[in-house]
C-alpha cells in the first residue's frame, strides 16, 4: 500500500495545482483570495514531500513489486545507495523536481508578505501552471510507483559510478537551485501580468536568486570533484553537455542577482531583471530536457524514450514561449527604470552582466549546435574543450578585472572614481605577469594571465572594507569581498592545473620506480579485494618525496548488477597540490599506471566554497536586514494603535 499512498499523493497534489491555478484566476475578478490559495498552495507541497518519502521508503525497503525499485536498486545494496537511488533514475529524479517545486511553492505563500495580494495571486497562479505540466508528466509519462506482476526475484541494481556518497549530495543541491529559480520566474510572470515590476518585486525575488545561486555553486563544485575522484580521468571539468547543463542556470542566475541588487536598490534595470529571470528558469527547463530526454548519452541521463523527451520540450516550448509572449506584449507597459552614467556602479553590473550574458550564449551554442547538425543532417559533431576555453577562458579574464573597479564604484553616477585605490592590484597583476615568465617560461598565454588576474583580484576583493569598521560591516558587504576573494582562488587552481600539472603514463611491473612531479612513485604490485557488491584488483604503490613515503591503493572495480568496470582513483592530497593515481588494465606482468601531480589544483573547490561561503553571508545579512525592518515596522504599528 506504500505505493498506492504514494500515487495517491502525488493525484492530489495535481489537483491541488489545478484548484490553486483556478483560484489565482478567479482572484483577478473576485479580489484577494489568498485566505484560498495559500493553504492550496501549502497543501500541494506537503502532499508531494509525502509521495517523495513514500518512494524513498520503497527504495530502502527494496519493495521488488515496485517496477522503479526493481529497474535500479538491489538488495544487496548499502543503505546510502537505496537511499539515494531514489533519485538515480529518471522517474525518481523528476518526482524529486516536482517535489522541490511544490515546496518552494509553499514556502512562498507561506512567507512572502511584501507583495500585493494581487501580484501574490497571479505569482502563485504561475507556480501552480509549472506544477501542473509537471504532475501531468510524472503522472501520464513517468509514474515512479507503477507495479511489477510477478515481482522479480532481484532487482536490476544502480549504475556503479552512481554508487558514491557524492549522489546523496550533488543532485539534490543542483535540483534546489534549479527549481528555486522557479520562484524567479513566477514572480516575474506575476508581475508582467501586473504590470508591476519596483523594488517591492527585486526585493521578493533576491532571497529566492540568492539562495538558488548558493546552492546552484555548492552543486556544481561537488558535481566537479564527484567526478573528478570517480571517473578516473584526472580532469576537473571537460564540458560535457551534461555539465552545461547545470552551467548555463548558474551563469543566468549569477547575472539575475546583481540586476535584482539594481532594481532592488536604485530602481533600474527592470526589463533586464525579468528577461534575466525567465532565462534563468530557461536554462534549468533545458538542461532539464537535455538530461532527462534521452538525447543525450550519459551518466547523468536515464531516459531513453523519445516519448518523454517529447513532453519535456512541449512543456519548455509552452512555459518558455508564453513567458516570452508575455514579456513581448507587457515590457512596453512597464515604467523605465532609474536612469545612470555608464561610469557608475550599475554600469559596472550592466558590463558584468553582458559579459556573462555572452559566455552564457557560447556555452549554450556550443552545447546544442552538435545536437541540431545530427537532427538535421544525421551526422554526429562533437564540441569539445579547445573551442569552450578559447572563448570563455578570455571573457572570464575580462570579467574579473571588472570586479577590481565595480564593487568602489557610487550608484547612478561617478564623474571622479578614485582610481588610486586599484595601484595595488594592478601593481600585483603586472608583477605576476612579468615573474610568470621566469618562473614558468614555457606557460601558455591564457594560463599566464590566469595566474596574473587572480593574484590582482585576490587584493582587490579586500579593498570594499578599506576605511570600514570591520565589526559593524554588514554581512552583505562580506558575502560580496569572499565570493570574489573565491573567483581569485578558483581562477589560480584552474591556471595551475592547465599549465603545471605533471602526467606520467606507465605500464608498470612490481618493483619498479617511476617518477611524476617531485613525487618517486614504487609500484610493489596488485592484490585482490571484495567489497560489499563488488570486486577489485588494487594496487598498492609507495609514493615517496623527501623523507616522506605514503602508500597509495587505487583499485580497478567489477559490478555485477550491472556488469561495470570502473577505476577508482587514490588521491594523496598535500599543502601544495595532490598526487593523482590510477591502475588500469594488465599487460603480461605490467599493470598500466597513471599518475598526476597537480599543484594547487585544490584550489578550484575551495576557490568554488568561498563563493558559495560568500553567497550564503550575503542571504544570511539579507534576511536579518529584513527581520529587523519587519519588527520595526510592527512595533511602529503597535506603538500608534
Amino acid at each position: 500500500m506504500i505505493a498506492e499512498a504514494g500515487l495517491a499523493a502525488l493525484w492530489l497534489a495535481a489537483a491541488l495545482a489545478v484548484l490553486q491555478l483556478g483560484v489565482a484566476i478567479a482572484g483577478d475578478r473576485l479580489g484577494d483570495l489568498r485566505r484560498i490559495v495559500v493553504p492550496v498552495a501549502v497543501a500541494q507541497g506537503l502532499l508531494t514531500l509525502f509521495a517523495f518519502a513514500m518512494l524513498i521508503w520503497l527504495f530502502l525497503i527494496t519493495d521488488l513489486s515496485v517496477q522503479l525499485v526493481a529497474a535500479n536498486s538491489h538488495s544487496d545494496k548499502p543503505w546510502i545507495y537505496r537511499f539515494s537511488g531514489t533519485w538515480g533514475n529518471h522517474e525518481g529524479s523528476m518526482l524529486l523536481w516536482v517535489t522541490v517545486l511544490a515546496a518552494a511553492g509553499a514556502a512562498l505563500a507561506i512567507f512572502e508578505r511584501r507583495l500585493p495580494a494581487k501580484a501574490m495571486q497571479a505569482t502563485l497562479g504561475a507556480q501552480a501552471a509549472l506544477a501542473i505540466g509537471f504532475f501531468g508528466f510524472l503522472l501520464i509519462a513517468s509514474n515512479p510507483f507503477a507495479r511489477l506482476n510477478p515481482a522479480p526475484l532481484q532487482g536490476q541494481g544502480l549504475n556503479p559510478l552512481l554508487q558514491d556518497p557524492g549522489l546523496a549530495f550533488h543532485p539534490p543541491t543542483l535540483y534546489l537551485g534549479y527549481v528555486g529559480l522557479s520562484v524567479a520566474f513566477s514572480l516575474a510572470v506575476g508581475a508582467l501580468i501586473t504590470r508591476d515590476v519596483g523594488p517591492a518585486l527585486a526585493r521578493a525575488m533576491r532571497p529566492w536568486v540568492l539562495g538558488a545561486w548558493v546552492l546552484l555553486t555548492i552543486g556544481i563544485v561537488a558535481g566537479s570533484y564527484w567526478a573528478y575522484y570517480e571517473l578516473g580521468w584526472g580532469g576537473w571539468w571537460f564540458w560535457d553537455p551534461v555539465e552545461n547543463a547545470s552551467l548555463m542556470p548558474w551563469l543566468a542566475a549569477t547575472a539575475l542577482l546583481h540586476s535584482v541588487n539594481v532594481l532592488a536598490a536604485r530602481g533600474g534595470l527592470r526589463a533586464w531583471t525579468i528577461m534575466l529571470a525567465v532565462v534563468a528558469f530557461s536554462m534549468s527547463m533545458i538542461g532539464t530536457f537535455l538530461v532527462r530526454s534521452g538525447i543525450l548519452t550519459s551518466v547523468h541521463s536515464f531516459a531513453v524514450d523519445p516519448e518523454r523527451g517529447s513532453f519535456i520540450l512541449m512543456l519548455l516550448l509552452v512555459y518558455i514561449g508564453g513567458a516570452l509572449g508575455l514579456f513581448a506584449m507587457r515590457i512596453g507597459s512597464v515604467r523605465e527604470g532609474a536612469q545612470f552614467d555608464p561610469v557608475s556602479r550599475e554600469g559596472a553590473l550592466v558590463a558584468n552582466n553582458l559579459i556573462l550574458t555572452v559566455i552564457l550564449g557560447t556555452v549554450f551554442v556550443g552545447t546544442l549546435y552538435p545536437l541540431f547538425v545530427e537532427a538535421v543532417s544525421g551526422e554526429k559533431m562533437s564540441v569539445g574543450p579547445p573551442y569552450f576555453n578559447a572563448v570563455t577562458g578570455p571573457l572570464t579574464l575580462i570579467l574579473a578585472l571588472l570586479l577590481f573597479i565595480g564593487p568602489l564604484l557610487r550608484w547612478r553616477r561617478d564623474s571622479r572614481p578614485n582610481l588610486r585605490r586599484i595601484a595595488a592590484p594592478v601593481m600585483a597583476t603586472v608583477l605576476t605577469f612579468a615573474l610568470s615568465f621566469a618562473v614558468w617560461p614555457a606557460m601558455s598565454a591564457l594560463a599566464r594571465l590566469g595566474f596574473a588576474v587572480a593574484a590582482g583580484l585576490a587584493i582587490a576583493s579586500f579593498l570594499p572594507l578599506a576605511g570600514r569598521n570591520l565589526r559593524r560591516t554588514p554581512l552583505t558587504i562580506w558575502g560580496m569581498v569572499i565570493s570574489h576573494l573565491g573567483i581569485a582562488v578558483a581562477i589560480a587552481g584552474a591556471a595551475s592545473d592547465a599549465a603545471l600539472t605533471k602526467e606520467t603514463l606507465v605500464a608498470a611491473a612490481p618493483g619498479e620506480v617511476h617518477r611524476v612531479g617531485p613525487w618517486q612513485i614504487r609500484f610493489n604490485g596488485v592484490d585482490p579485494v571484495a567489497g560489499p557488491n563488488w570486486t577489485a584488483v588494487e594496487g598498492h604503490l609507495v609514493a615517496t618525496r623527501g623523507d616522506r613515503a605514503v602508500r597509495l591503493d587505487p583499485q580497478s572495480r567489477f559490478f555485477s548488477d550491472p556488469p561495470t568496470e570502473t577505476n577508482e582513483a587514490a588521491i594523496l592530497t598535500t599543502w601544495d597540490g595532490q598526487l593523482y593515481t590510477v591502475i588500469g588494465h594488465q599487460e603480461g606482468n605490467r599493470w598500466q599506471l597513471r599518475l598526476w601531480w597537480k599543484p594547487i589544483v585544490t584550489f578550484i573547490w575551495l576557490g568554488g566554497g568561498l563563493i558559495a561561503l560568500g553567497g550564503l553571508l550575503a542571504l544570511i545579512g539579507r534576511l536579518f536586514r529584513e527581520g529587523r525592518r519587519r519588527r520595526g515596522a510592527t512595533e511602529a504599528q503597535e506603538a500608534f494603535a
